[in-house]
C-alpha cells in the first residue's frame, strides 16, 4: 500500500474535534466521496479505495448530502429514448 504524508497544523484536529488518526480518515472519504460527486470516479472504484461496501458508501454520501445517482435529465431522456 502507498502512504502519503501531510503535514497539519495542530489547530486542524481541533477544528473538527477529531484525533489525527480519526481526521485522517476523514479526510480521505471526504476527497473520494468529493470525486465521486464530481464524477471522476464511480461508486465501484470509491468502494475499492475507501475498502468498504456499497451500502457503506452510500451511507456517506447521504450524510454528506452527495447524490447517490449521477444522472443528468438528458441522459435520463436518452436513455428512456425521450420518454419524459
Amino acid at each position: 500500500m502507498t502512504q502519503i504524508v501531510l503535514d497539519f497544523e495542530p489547530g486542524a484536529f481541533s477544528a473538527l474535534r477529531l484525533s489525527p488518526k480519526a481526521f485522517s480518515e476523514e479526510l480521505k472519504i471526504a476527497a473520494v466521496v468529493q470525486w465521486y460527486a464530481e464524477q471522476r470516479i464511480s461508486q465501484s472504484k470509491a468502494c475499492e479505495i475507501l475498502s468498504i461496501g456499497r451500502a457503506r458508501f452510500l451511507d456517506e454520501l447521504f450524510r454528506r448530502n452527495v447524490p447517490a445517482i449521477q444522472v443528468t435529465l438528458d441522459e435520463l431522456q436518452q436513455e428512456t429514448h425521450g420518454e419524459l
